[in-house]
């Protein structure tokens, strides 16, 4: 026997989100080896997939393609090292991502994305050659099945990874892209709004992906904050989970007015008000300072954060209306995304995130999307998946005037 041969079979799932790029190595049995998220290297390029898709169009197809490859090798090497396995160890290896990402990896022409009818090259769900990506892997990858332009195998693979789903599910997604998914009567209504990268920290003064350093938490406690920081220590930026927590108790506590503007202190009777600091762009809350960082929110971020909370709101109402539900007609919420591994419900509440009937049906899934991905790899179950993307009926809501409408009347934080 080879020493080939008497290398474990490993797995390898990815999510190539258009923030962050994570993985896992996987046993047959769906042990986790190893696990990493990095940032994607595409964000040099524009924080949304828009800015990058018009990169592409204005010749920097090449240049967006490779900082992709190079993420995702960089990735997989970390999570080999980590797991002490050669690359031959790979057995099978299989990715998720939305339209925009996969059509950057495959150098596919993005202008069917960026202009009407918003439609990919292709759907998907098959397997590519892994070499000719430039990407270092020893076996073909499974790319998931795309629903539309708009609608990525990012929420196929979610939605697949969520077993036993009762009626009246509603599934999303947060992050740059805001994906959600409505499971009624035995069918599927499905939509995607932009957010922005917000609820990543991205385009935030202070913000960073949810890594060590990173506030994650902001609770009251008598006349002080108290924050709770990803790996422990000082703190030194804050991720979406944190952003949302902050927001949430600075509208608590008058920090913060429902339209969104950050107060001054002599509005404040309580010893919060120091919190609150003037700046050259106006108001802002300070979160932490020391000797190495001012950790400030201004009101530039707030309203970022507004535009985001908005288009999740408004595609959630817009969605309910398609399928004739109301808020209180839903079964249960499953949110997984940026932050939904830990964001309190609490937290959403207060920042009125979703119609207040579906706060307390909020279950939150861990890395949905990559958890589906490990799934697939443990069934092979193609065909299965194939369907399920077949089955989602995509609505369109950018620029309809129905969606508009909605959006500008949930800008508040009511």
């Amino acid at each position: 026997m080879t020493f080939e041969n008497r290398l474990p079979k490993t797995s390898l799932a990815l999510d190539m989100g258009t923030t962050t790029l994570a993985g896992r190595l996987l046993t047959p049995a769906g042990k986790v080896l190893a696990e990493l998220k990095i940032s994607n290297p595409q964000r040099h390029f524009g924080a949304d997939v828009i800015r990058r898709m018009e990169q592409a169009a204005k010749g920097q197809a090449e240049a967006l393609q490779s900082a992709l490859v190079d993420g995702l090798n960089t990735l997989v090497a970390t999570l080999l090292d980590t797991a002490q396995l050669p690359s031959t160890a790979i057995s099978a290896a299989a990715a998720c991502g939305n339209p925009a990402i996969c059509a950057l990896l495959l150098r596919q022409p993005v202008r069917r994305l960026l202009f009407p009818p918003h439609r990919p090259a292709d759907l998907l769900g098959r397997t590519v050659d892994a070499s000719a990506l430039r990407l270092n892997l020893p076996v073909p990858l499974y790319l998931f099945p795309l629903v539309s332009g708009y609608v990525g195998g990012d929420l196929v693979a979610f939605i697949y990874g969520c077993s036993d789903v009762v009626d009246k599910t509603f599934f999303i997604d947060i992050g740059t892209n805001g994906e959600m998914a409505l499971y009624h009567d035995g069918r599927w209504l499905t939509t995607s709004v932009a957010a922005g990268p917000a609820f990543e920290g991205g385009e935030i003064s202070c913000g960073m992906t949810a890594t060590n350093g990173a506030i994650t938490a902001v609770d009251s406690c008598a006349d002080h904050w108290q924050l709770t920081v990803c790996g422990g220590g000082a703190p030194r930026g804050v991720s979406g989970s944190g952003l949302v927590a902050a927001l949430g108790t600075a509208l608590e506590e008058g920090l913060l007015t429902r339209d969104g503007r950050i107060v001054t202190a002599d509005e404040v009777p309580s010893n919060l008000a120091r919190y609150l600091v003037p700046t050259a762009t106006g108001q802002a809350i300070r979160l932490y300072r020391d000797a190495c960082c001012d950790l400030l929110v201004t009101q530039d971020d707030v309203r970022a954060f507004q535009l985001a909370r908005g288009a999740i709101r408004a595609g959630t109402l817009c969605l309910l209306d398609k399928a004739g539900m109301a808020a209180e007609d839903v079964a249960a919420v499953i949110m997984t995304g940026a932050f939904g591994f830990s964001l309190s419900t609490e937290s959403l509440k207060k920042v009125a995130m979703l119609p207040e009937p579906m706060l307390k049906k909020i279950s939150f899934a861990a890395a949905g999307a990559l958890g589906g991905v490990e799934r697939f790899l443990r069934t092979s179950a193609m065909a299965d998946v194939t369907t399920l993307a077949q089955q989602l009926r995509p609505l369109p809501l950018s620029g309809t005037p129905a969606f508009e409408r909605v959006f500008l009347n949930n800008l508040d934080f009511v």
